[in-house]
């Protein structure tokens, strides 16, 4: 068998890179019962059979390493959270939300990106500081203007990594200045409804400077029912330092007393911004759960 990468998954085929170049690929029938969960995704690392004619059967999905669960991409190395500074306005219950799905699919390094910084009023330099002192790098470009694109391209040197964010804030336009030869498709913003129509169809994983860079479809809403309610905490960098400094535990750092991060908050060592993200996504997980708990009832 010949081991390789998933580069592309569409129409249940599979496009499959090996050393020997790209293979088309189907999947054998013992996973097509478990693909909607667990299955094989893009950024997989496969084994399969060649057969006669140049196409391949998948016999076998290799250990993952991560999985960013939407949209669904294996093996990441780093996650580059797109947005724009206006056109549309960044939301920030928005990029918490997907600072929190990068944090809970495990993977390494985890940049946010801003694009149209062209349309920001004001020292860019300022523009999301906060999230830098967290830990967060933030790089701030123009896909307009070519600004701030070296800076970018040198983060996605050797890296596997995807681009992942809402819908109309240009990451096709992003990746079409980083390369041009990746030929991406570009949209615009709906001036109707001021959201961006789905350039991306499939999520693609495309060869780049000893990696990969991966387009994904905008989207802005995403499920985590699965996510441990206890857990959620820990996808808060900045919460980690007052593990266990709580009165209780385990601590919500919602309502109980004591709470080392509500004191935290309160003296400014936890942006107010991130709190408020905190107690929504919070509520969000459980309702989700809750939600889901009804449906198996039915």
């Amino acid at each position: 068998m010949v081991e390789g990468r998933v580069i592309k998954a569409y129409n249940s085929f599979f496009y499959v890179m090996t050393e020997a170049g790209l293979v088309s690929c189907k999947l054998r029938g013992k996973f097509k019962k478990r693909r909607q969960s667990t299955g094989v995704v893009p950024g997989d690392r496969v084994a399969i059979e060649l057969l006669p004619d140049g196409t391949g059967v998948i016999e076998q999905q290799l250990p993952r390493v991560n999985l960013l669960r939407r949209p669904a991409v294996a093996n990441l190395t780093q996650v580059i959270l797109t947005f724009a500074a206006a056109a549309p306005d960044l939301h920030p219950l928005l990029l918490n939300r997907f600072l929190v799905l990068a944090e809970w699919s495990g993977i390494p390094k985890i940049v946010i990106c801003v694009n149209k910084m062209d349309l920001h009023e004001g020292p860019w330099q300022d523009f999301l500081r906060d999230y830098e002192t967290i830990g967060y790098p933030v790089v701030r470009v123009s896909a307009q203007t070519g600004q701030g694109i070296d800076v970018l391209r040198s983060r996605l040197r050797g890296e596997v990594s995807v681009f992942a964010g809402p819908s109309g804030v240009g990451k096709s336009s992003l990746l079409n200045q980083v390369n041009p030869a990746l030929t991406l498709a570009t949209g615009h913003v709906s001036e109707k409804i001021k959201r961006g129509r789905h350039t991306t169809r499939v999520a693609e994983l495309l060869p780049y400077e000893g990696g990969y860079i991966v387009d994904t479809p905008g989207f802005s809403a995403m499920e985590m029912a699965e996510l441990q309610v206890t857990d959620l905490p820990h996808y808060f960098p900045e919460f980690r330092p007052y593990e266990g400094a709580c009165r209780f535990s385990p601590c919500s750092h919602t309502h109980e007393p004591g709470c080392a991060v509500k004191a935290a908050v309160e003296e400014r060592s936890i942006t107010r911004e991130r709190y408020d993200a905190y107690e929504q996504i919070l509520q969000e997980v459980k309702e989700a759960q809750m939600l889901a708990r009804k449906k198996e009832y039915k």
